[in-house]
């Protein structure tokens, strides 16, 4: 089994949903949460606050930086992600379909690089 990420989207720019659409956005991932737990391949997952709240943290030379703001100037950002178990690359996007339809977003899938053997 391979470990596959499957990244969140959100769109500089897109319209914010009410209330009430955040609230039923969150009911169907929880559902689709569930039904990867009952399926043996949830890992972890989790919802990231907006990039305006991130840190860049830099090593360069030994000296060590920090800066407010996303690394990336984008209009797309990182916005949650689910860590899956897979069989295979079909069905961690299988997963990804229901996962994007869930939390009405583009989802992106990659899989984890290979463990070096021991």
């Amino acid at each position: 089994m391979k470990q596959y990420l499957l990244a969140v989207h959100m769109v500089e720019g897109a319209p914010t949903p009410s209330d009430d659409e955040i609230q039923t956005l969150y009911a169907q991932v929880d559902r689709v949460n569930k039904e990867l737990q009952d399926a043996g391949v949830w890992v972890f997952a989790g919802g990231l606050l907006p990039a305006e709240t991130a840190t860049v943290v830099r090593s360069e030379n030994g000296r060590t930086t920090m800066t407010d703001g996303p690394f990336a100037e984008t209009k797309e950002q990182l916005g949650g992600f689910w860590v899956l178990k897979c069989e295979d690359l079909d069905q961690a996007l299988s997963w990804a379909a229901k996962c994007a339809e869930a939390c009405a977003g583009p989802v992106e899938v990659r899989p984890f690089q290979d463990e070096p053997e021991s």
